[in-house]
Order: structure tokens, then C-alpha cells, then sequence
């Protein structure tokens, strides 16, 4: 039984879940697994800490000739500014375009909403607030405690397991969730930055290969024209791909014979798939051709 449930947790495909768009697509993902939002999250923490210490050495050298009793206001100020450093980071980062962090990027992640639609900045605030909460909260006050020489043994424990408790919460439910994602209706899944591509286009043809779309060609069409586009490919009508094959490259300007209708459709197909899933997950949907 333990060794049935071990290898359940190791197979990748326990991670692949259903992103079904408001429009009916399924854009199936891969959530990332707890290591990977953990080493991401630590590459984020150092980046902070870098970016504090920066700032806090420029404020020392610069106010050396203040008295201690003139530096407490500054020190008050000081720590607001940390606590809107860590926030406005992943907030805004979270927020872009690539709804990822560097740290997040660096591990190959991003975040997307659970309902299938656009990442919205709502979401994004609720998840990245409560995290304060779940760890920053607790260790502040415990630094804080150690640097006035209050700290005891009780509330150290106390900190420690609550922050601990909250970190390890991904471990604990089948989406690999922090309470923050709970509150906000997100998660965090996989963004492969080479393999996506050819994963989704699926394409083997070399015939297919060998035809390669801009993001202006691609943003021609949407969601909608999509699914039209795979029921084609699916009833596999020769005329049915000729005039649809036409059509598309006369829209975006390429060119494409006849006997190589099949090829350019699947590729057009799969090249598109992949770009209206990366639009979905950094938050900008397409409805079809129309939406602007």
C-alpha cells in the first residue's frame, strides 16, 4: 500500500490537471510540485534580502552623522519600507505580464488562475497578502523580540511552528496549495521554456516544421477559431483543409501549396494552441478574431 501511494505522488501525471477557458478550451497544466515553488520562493527571499541590504548600506553611510535618538524614526521608516519592499516584489511581478516572479521564472513557474480565466490583480494582492501572514508575520516578531532581548523560549517555538506549519501546507492537499492560493483561486504551474512549444504542437512531420508563425500571424486568430481549427483537423477532409489552409494563410500573409495544406494547418494549430496559452496564464485571453 505505502509503495502504491509513493509511486502515485512521483508520477507526473498526478500533477496534470484540467484549465478549462470560459470559452470550453481545454489548456491541460502541470502544477508545480512543492520543491519547485520552495526553491523558487528561497531564490526570491535572497533576491530581497540583496536588494534591503543594498538600501540599508546606502541609509547608513548616508545619515552616519545623525544621533541615535534622531535615527529612531528613521529605523521606523526603514522597516515600512521592508515590509512594502517584499510585497510590492511579488505583487508586481506576479501582476506582469509573465505573472511570475524572477525567482518563479528562474524554476520555470508561473502563476494562473484556477477558474481558467485572466490572472486578476485581486488575485494577485489576496495570495501575495496573506503570505505575510503565513511566515513573514511570525519571524518579524521574532526578530524583532531577539533585537530588544525579550525573546523567549515559548514564543520562539510558537513562531517557528506556525511559520512552519504554513510553509508546509503544500504538502498536505493534492493541488500543492498555499492557504494564499486557497483565498485567491489560484495556482502555480509549470512553464517549461523550451519544451512547451513543441510539447503542445506535437508536430512530427517535417513537412510541418518547417513552417514557423510570428506573434502578429498568431494573434490573428483566437479561442474560438481554435476550436474550429482542431475539428477540421480531426474530420482530416482534404478539401476541408485546403480551403481553411487558404483562408488562414491569405489572413496572415504566408504561403502555402495545396498538398502541404495538412501541414501548415498542424503546425498553425499547434503554434497557436501554445500562444493562447501563454496569454491565458500571464492574464490576456482572445475570444477570437474580433477581441481586441
Amino acid at each position: 500500500m505505502a509503495t502504491a501511494r509513493a509511486a502515485k505522488v512521483k508520477d507526473p501525471a498526478a500533477l496534470i490537471r484540467p484549465l478549462v477557458t470560459p470559452e470550453g478550451v481545454d489548456l491541460r497544466v502541470k502544477l508545480a510540485d512543492a520543491g519547485t515553488r520552495a526553491s523558487g520562493f528561497l531564490l526570491d527571499v535572497v533576491l530581497i534580502i540583496v536588494a534591503a541590504i543594498v538600501v540599508s548600506l546606502v541609509a547608513l553611510f548616508g545619515l552616519g552623522g545623525l544621533g541615535v535618538q534622531d535615527a529612531e524614526p528613521l529605523f521606523i521608516v526603514w522597516i515600512i519600507f521592508i515590509f512594502f519592499l517584499r510585497n510590492v516584489y511579488f505583487i508586481a511581478f506576479e501582476a506582469g505580464r509573465r505573472a511570475a516572479t524572477p525567482g518563479k521564472r528562474m524554476v520555470g513557474v508561473r502563476v494562473a488562475s484556477r477558474s481558467g480565466a485572466g490572472l486578476t490583480l485581486d488575485q494577485v494582492i489576496a495570495r501575495n497578502l496573506m503570505r505575510e501572514i503565513e511566515v513573514f508575520l511570525p519571524l518579524s516578531i521574532l526578530a524583532a523580540r531577539a533585537s530588544a532581548d525579550v525573546a523567549d523560549t515559548l514564543t520562539t517555538i510558537f513562531g517557528l511552528v506556525w511559520a512552519l506549519l504554513f510553509s508546509l501546507f503544500p504538502l498536505f492537499n493534492r493541488d500543492r496549495l498555499r492557504i494564499g492560493d486557497l483565498l485567491a483561486g489560484t495556482w502555480v504551474v509549470e512553464a517549461p521554456k523550451v519544451a512547451l512549444l513543441e510539447d503542445l504542437s506535437q508536430r512530427k512531420d517535417p513537412v510541418a516544421a518547417r513552417f514557423q508563425f510570428s506573434p502578429a500571424q498568431l494573434d490573428a486568430y483566437g479561442i474560438a477559431e481554435l476550436q474550429k481549427l482542431e475539428e477540421v483537423l480531426r474530420r482530416d477532409d482534404y478539401s476541408a483543409l485546403k480551403a481553411v489552409a487558404e483562408t488562414i494563410a491569405r489572413k496572415i500573409g504566408a504561403r502555402v501549396e495545396p498538398i502541404d495544406s495538412k501541414a501548415f494547418l498542424t503546425a498553425y494549430y499547434g503554434e497557436l494552441r501554445a500562444h493562447l496559452e501563454r496569454k491565458l496564464l500571464l492574464g490576456n485571453r482572445k475570444a477570437d478574431k474580433y477581441a481586441r
